[in-house]
């Protein structure tokens, strides 16, 4: 690649600052201009509802690379600067003061944004979202000890928060349409795990229920009005009901879409043979599954920009990692690795009611599709394998703890 050469990567979090770094590895040595829309360096968001909100880390604790690294690597980082446009034909994006940049290849990292339901009342004072770093600093100055919170959504955020607030002192009550927490990412055999949990932690754990507005007091949140006519007493509310992908550019550009994300290919190259996109938008095509995989998941943020590194810079390579995510509640932790919409059934093995087991999703076939390691750390390569082995299992020796998972696909 020449000196002349421009990348364009448009971004501010995790994604956007490890696809600089991929680039640099690679031995490009062209110009790199990064747009992040917040002031903040780029960040990793996950922090901001584990170990933030834990009074564990702050800002620098999870700041990608500091100020002097850009630097160091001659990245032209423009902080606080929002790309309001892509011209495909033109190779450039647009400003919002009218200017353009002109780019070789554009990666797109433009991430996700909390979805806002039109709940009446959400526009109240102590009406809380959490997806960026001054979302995080104004719960942590709610979430005082003897207070209390109301949680819209028995999602990953809504229950993490949820859990670091009780740990804090705060009464917690969480609002759920479901009838298990994480219906979507588990299922509600798992989610009913989630539930004794919370419940076994002192939340008011709400399932089947519908939060339909906010009640308010000059101007301020006081609570929640249920469907059913109930009413929830609270001196702040989170509304944590998932994400809206970040897909306005894509669109504009002219992009192909899939699912509420940009279609990308296994390289994560769009339809435009010059523009990529990784992290929360990118609908990517997996071939163990067979399908096109969008998650808003810290891993694709991490791993997927070094593949668009390198089919920007004309290598080839795949994405052919396994969706993973990980949390953190109270006493239990937990990994999931894999891909399950649309399992047959659950196998547990180990001490479900004692949070010391592992959980597997299998299709009809038999085949783990999915698995999550509950508060046991020595087992994730082999649910992997697993998962890529796609080889049916006897689930009677899967469930059985005494049975090596290395000899079920063996």
């Amino acid at each position: 690649m020449s000196r002349s050469t421009t990348f364009v990567i448009v971004g501010g979090g995790l994604a956007a600052a490890k696809a600089a770094e991929a680039l640099r590895d690679n031995e490009f040595d062209g110009q790199i201009v990064l747009f992040a829309e917040e002031e903040h360096l780029p960040y990793e968001r996950p922090p901001l509802s584990k170990e933030f909100l834990a009074g564990k880390k702050s800002l620098t604790d999870f700041t990608v690379h500091d100020s002097a690294w850009y630097l160091d690597h001659d990245i032209d980082l423009r902080l606080g600067v929002r790309v309001s446009a892509v011209d495909p034909p033109a190779h450039t994006v647009r400003l919002p003061d009218d200017t353009t940049v002109g780019y070789d290849k554009l990666l797109l990292a433009t991430g996700s944004r909390s979805r806002r339901p039109p709940i009446p009342g959400s526009d109240a004072s102590g009406v809380h979202y959490l997806r960026t770093f001054e979302d995080a600093s104004e719960l942590d100055s709610a979430l005082a000890q003897g207070s209390s919170l109301a949680v819209v959504g028995a999602g990953w955020i809504g229950l993490e928060v949820a859990a670091g607030a009780r740990q804090r002192g705060v009464n917690v009550t969480v609002v759920e349409t479901t009838k298990q927490p994480l219906m979507t990412a588990l299922g509600a055999e798992v989610g009913a795990v989630f539930a004794t949990l919370h419940r076994d932690h002192g939340v008011d754990l709400r399932l089947e229920a519908q939060a339909e507005e906010i009640s308010t007091a000059d101007g301020k949140a006081t609570g929640l009005r249920l469907r059913d006519g109930s009413t929830i007493t609270a001196d702040a509310v989170l509304v944590a009901v998932g994400a809206q992908t970040n897909i306005e550019l894509a669109e504009q550009a002219g992009l192909s879409m899939i699912d509420g994300g940009v279609l990308v290919d296994t390289s994560l190259r769009t339809s435009d043979h010059d523009i990529y996109a990784v992290g929360d938008i990118a609908a990517a095509e997996h071939q163990l599954f067979g399908a096109r995989i969008r998650t808003e998941h810290w891993a694709n943020a991490l791993k997927q920009p070094a593949v668009a590194a390198a089919g920007m810079l004309g290598k080839p390579a795949e994405y052919v990692e396994l969706p993973y995510f990980f949390t953190d509640q109270y006493d239990l932790g937990m990994e999931y690795v894999g891909h399950a919409p649309s399992y047959q059934r659950v196998v547990f093995r180990g001490d479900v009611d004692g949070r010391e087991f592992v959980a597997f999703w299998l299709d009809g076939d038999n085949r783990v599709l999915a698995g999550m390691n509950v508060n046991i750390w020595d087992v994730l390569d082999d649910v992997k394998n697993l998962i890529r082995s796609q080889i049916p299992v006897d689930a009677d020796r899967l469930a059985d703890p005494q049975t090596p998972l290395p000899e079920l696909v063996s």
